[in-house]
C-alpha cells in the first residue's frame, strides 16, 4: 500500500480498516477452498454454505488476531501499509473484532457437528497460537502444516457417519500448509530478525526458503496424483496438473524477490489445483 492508498482507506474509516486487517485475500481464498471441497465430499447447499460461514468466521478472527499482535512489530518495521500502523483502525478495535469472529466461529463450527467443528476449532486455535508466539520458534511451520491437514479432514467428518479423509489427502493439505508458509513470511524476514521473530525461516534465511518453498508444494500435488484409487478422467490431466503445480511454485518464489505477496498466491494457487484434482479423480476424498 503507498502513501496515496492510506488517506483513501481512511476515507472508509474503521469499516475500511477492519477489511484490510482481516487479510481479506488469504481468507477468502481459503474459505473459497474448504467450500470446493465440501462440495466435492458430498455436502448439500446449506452444508457448504455452513462450512463456508464457519472458516470465514474462523479466518477473520486469524487475520484480525495477527494485525493486533503484531502492531508493535509492524510499527518498529515501518509497515505503513498496516491498517493500524497507518492509523486507519485502532489495536484494540483489530482486537475486539477477532474475538468477536472467534465467539462466532464457535457455534457454525459446532453446528457441523461435535467432530467437525472440534477439528476446525482446533485448526483455528493452532493459527491463534502461531500468532501468539509459535511464529517465532523453530516450529513455526507446525500450526500451518496442521491448519491446512485439518482442512479436508472437518470436510469429510461433517458427512454421515463421519469418515475421515484418505491420509494422502490430509498428507497433501500439510505439505501445501508447509508451503503456505514459507510462502508468506518470505517477504518479511529481514524485517521479522529486525524485530525479534526467529522462526523456521527467518533461521533458514531467505535465499533458503526460496529454494526450499517448491518443495512442499509440488511434492503435495504429485502426492495427490499418485495416490488413491485410479482417476475417472482422461490419464493426461494429471502429469498436466503436476506441470502447472510445478510451474506455479517455481514461479512464485522466483517472482517472491521482486513482488512480495507472489508466493503465498503461488501457494493458494497450487492449493486450488490440489483441490481440482481431488475433484477430477472423481473418488470424493474419503
Amino acid at each position: 500500500m503507498n502513501a496515496t492508498d492510506r488517506p483513501a482507506l481512511a476515507h472508509h474509516g474503521v469499516t475500511g480498516g477492519l477489511l484490510m486487517a482481516c487479510h481479506p485475500g488469504p481468507a477468502a481464498a481459503v474459505t473459497a477452498l474448504a467450500t470446493v471441497l465440501a462440495a466435492a465430499a458430498g455436502h448439500d447447499g446449506p452444508g457448504c454454505l455452513l462450512i463456508a460461514a464457519m472458516v470465514l468466521a474462523g479466518q477473520l478472527s486469524v487475520g484480525w488476531c495477527n494485525d493486533a499482535v503484531d502492531a508493535a512489530r509492524d510499527r518498529a518495521a515501518g509497515r505503513d501499509g498496516k491498517p493500524v500502523v497507518s492509523g486507519a483502525v485502532g489495536e484494540g478495535t483489530v482486537w475486539c473484532a477477532a474475538v468477536v469472529a472467534l465467539g462466532v466461529t464457535v457455534p457454525l463450527s459446532l453446528a457441523c457437528g461435535v467432530l467437525a467443528g472440534g477439528l476446525h476449532l482446533a485448526g483455528v486455535a493452532a493459527a491463534w497460537a502461531y500468532n501468539l508466539g509459535v511464529k517465532a520458534t523453530r516450529l513455526s511451520w507446525l500450526p500451518y502444516a496442521a491448519a491446512f491437514a485439518a482442512l479436508p479432514a472437518f470436510v469429510t467428518l461433517g458427512l454421515p457417519g463421519s469418515p475421515w479423509p484418505a491420509w494422502w489427502v490430509m498428507a497433501a493439505g500439510a505439505l501445501v500448509g508447509v508451503g503456505a508458509h514459507l510462502g508468506n513470511v518470505l517477504p518479511d524476514i529481514a524485517s521479522d530478525l529486525a524485530t525479534g521473530v526467529r522462526g523456521w525461516p527467518q533461521r533458514l534465511g531467505p535465499d533458503r526458503v526460496r529454494l526450499l518453498l517448491p518443495v512442499p508444494l509440488v511434492a503435495a500435488s504429485v502426492l495427490l496424483a499418485l495416490a488413491g484409487p485410479p482417476p475417472g478422467g482422461p490419464r493426461l490431466l494429471a502429469p498436466v496438473a503436476v506441470a502447472a503445480a510445478v510451474a506455479t511454485a517455481v514461479t512464485g518464489a522466483v517472482a517472491g524477490r521482486r513482488r512480495a505477496g507472489v508466493p503465498f498466491l503461488a501457494a493458494i494457487v497450487v492449493a486450488a489445483l490440489d483441490v481440482a484434482m481431488l475433484v477430477w479423480r472423481g473418488a470424493g476424498i474419503t
